[in-house]
């Protein structure tokens, strides 16, 4: 028994300080600490305006996808394909409002849902939204950059002495077994945007607006060439398989949206950031929402829906009606909306790997900023490198059908962020944590009957159960607003005795509506978006989890310091400066 004891008493320790890191959490920053952030002259340039944020949203948001997937979608849904795009519309808007509240929270600091995590609950869990985040960032990137440079290729053979002439390795890629291709185009893209994202924040800027300006126009020059080929006897039937071809179509097309909270991970380069940020957020997500209803329109009006390609159904309605100039149009926006994607995306993750490095979850090296360029260059290099060796040698777009996760989880945990900040503002909070317990059941509680009801829907189960999940999400639902409620009445009587003492901090800057009802929407229907993925990615999910909780416990749990952001951020800056 005394042999046995040290080897017990070592263990129990190891468990006890991995829960005790893991469970901790960012406090708030008081009012005068987050102005000291905003005046200080150290780190990132403040050089975004309210414009640029909005292009910055728009460009994450619109690639290639809005000349191909609207076609698509549309020869199952028909015309309706119109409604498929407000829906997802309408509940991308719910969650740009919650993302938009989180950003004029934290208004000076990057990390996006990683920091509304690491504040709102805990470390582990931070860490495991960054995880699922990043490997979703990374395979995008390379796939979008062979897609890319398939797209220019498929430009320049347009002239005959590039015709049949241009090895597939260069651009197209040249499958080796199933999982090596190279493709020597996609890496040399990605190096110079890595480029120009290093020389600083504004020239990056320029570059986005100028190539989403350029996607907008011609969008725009779509739309209109295609409303006067419109024949409205097309429009009908409006449904021809009815609803649930329509939902099914608006479970697709939500993914076509993604990539307004890019803006959210700009806030430390924002100029205005309480005030632009929500602006950049849900105006660049209605602009998305208009262009792309104005598109479903034109091409379901043009062709009949079962007549659509599968492939360019947009290029090859209008090339049927003898517009070919506008199919050349269709690949040049093509290659924009691509350029703007790629570009913000590297942008996004090397901001995140910012935020962790000052955090101590990842090594200091990632939480250098250029003292010329103000730009975390390290960041960048290890992001583009990455990308980099993805696309030009891998086959990454079989990859695809496991993309989507870390979206979905950063979009739900983001909701309940915005739930459990309302409880709490950790400087001076007063929910005990019973009460706390109580509520993060009742979000994880309508998380699972979102699946659930996502899994009924997918595999066409009894109408019954979907209605049971239902009620089930409503009750905690109604739960948490009289158990808010309640802690509210509780609040108002300690407050009298005991001076301006407050339980639920009404949200700085932009406030979302209908807390915490709205991001309970948010939650089940992205919950239910993650049943209809592939299996694979649920497996992708739980394995990425268990890989991050062994880093976590190997690295992050020693060298984390959630409270020390600003003294690592300027060491940092010093060490460069060296």
């Amino acid at each position: 028994m005394r042999i046995g004891s040290p080897s017990s008493s070592s263990s129990s320790s190891g468990c006890s300080r991995f829960w005790s890191s893991a469970l901790r959490s960012k406090r708030l920053m008081s009012p005068a600490e987050k102005a000291a952030r905003e005046s200080s002259d150290l780190g990132l340039s403040r050089r975004l305006g309210v414009l640029d944020l909005v292009l910055l949203g728009i460009g994450a948001s619109i690639g290639a996808g809005i000349f191909v997937v609207t076609g698509t979608v549309a020869r199952d849904a028909g015309p309706g394909v119109t409604i498929s795009f407000i829906l997802a519309g309408a509940s991308c808007v719910i969650n740009a409002l919650c993302y938009a509240e989180l950003a004029t929270r934290f208004p000076a600091v990057v990390g996006g849902a990683y920091l509304y995590a690491y504040t709102a609950f805990n470390e582990l869990t931070a860490f495991l939204v960054f995880g699922q985040l990043m490997l979703d960032y990374h395979i995008g990137a390379a796939s979008i950059a062979r897609s890319l440079a398939s797209y220019l290729i498929n430009i320049l053979e347009l002239f005959p002495v590039f015709k049949d002439n241009i090895p597939k390795w260069i651009g197209h890629g040249e499958d080796i077994g199933d999982v090596l291709s190279i493709n020597v185009l996609a890496p040399i893209l990605l190096v110079l945007l890595t480029f120009i994202l290093c020389r600083g924040v504004q020239e990056s800027s320029v570059v986005n607006s100028l190539m989403t300006v350029t996607k907008i126009i011609i969008v725009i020059i779509v739309i209109f060439a295609g409303a006067f080929e419109v024949d409205v006897s097309n429009w009908s039937p409006f449904a021809p398989n009815g609803l649930k071809a329509i939902f099914t179509g608006a479970t697709v097309v939500f993914f076509a949206y993604v990539g307004f909270d890019a803006v959210a991970n700009s806030a430390e380069e924002s100029k205005r950031p309480q005030r632009d940020l929500p602006i950049g957020i849900i105006g660049s997500l209605l602009i998305c929402i208009a262009l792309y209803i104005g598109v479903c329109l034109v091409i379901t009006g043009m062709v009949p829906y079962n007549l659509l390609g599968e492939d360019a159904p947009l290029a090859e309605a209008f090339s049927s009606k003898g517009l070919k100039f506008v199919s050349i149009l269709i690949s040049v926006g093509a290659v924009a909306g691509l350029t703007t994607t790629l570009l913000v995306g590297l942008y996004v993750q090397s901001r995140l790997y910012l935020g962790l490095g000052r955090d101590g979850l990842l090594p200091l090296v990632f939480a250098k900023v250029h003292s010329k360029y103000h730009t975390p260059v390290h960041s960048q290099i290890w992001v583009g490198l990455v990308a980099s060796v993805l696309a030009g040698l891998f086959n990454v777009h079989v990859l695809s059908h496991i993309l989507s996760v870390g979206t979905l989880t950063g979009y739900s945990v983001v909701s309940a962020c915005v739930v459990v900040l309302r409880w709490k503002d950790k400087t001076n909070s007063q929910v005990s944590s019973s009460a706390e317990r109580e509520g993060i059941i009742c979000l994880i509680a309508v998380a699972l009957c979102g699946f659930a009801s996502g899994l009924l829907y997918r595999y066409d189960a009894s109408f019954i159960f979907l209605i049971l999940a239902l009620v089930i999400a409503v009750g905690a639902s109604a739960a948490l607003v009289f158990r808010q409620n309640t802690l509210m009445v509780v609040c108002v009587k300690y407050t009298k005795r005991r001076g301006n003492l407050k339980v639920y901090a009404d949200a700085p800057g932009f406030s979302c509506p209908g807390v915490p009802l709205l991001p309970n929407i948010c939650i089940f229907f992205n919950m239910f978006l993650f049943a209809q993925l592939h299996h694979e990615a649920w497996v992708r999910f739980v394995i990425l989890c268990v890989v991050m909780v062994g880093v976590y416990a190997i690295y992050g749990q020693y060298h984390a310091n959630p409270s020390a952001e600003e003294n690592v951020y300027q060491r940092a800056l010093e060490e460069e400066a060296l």
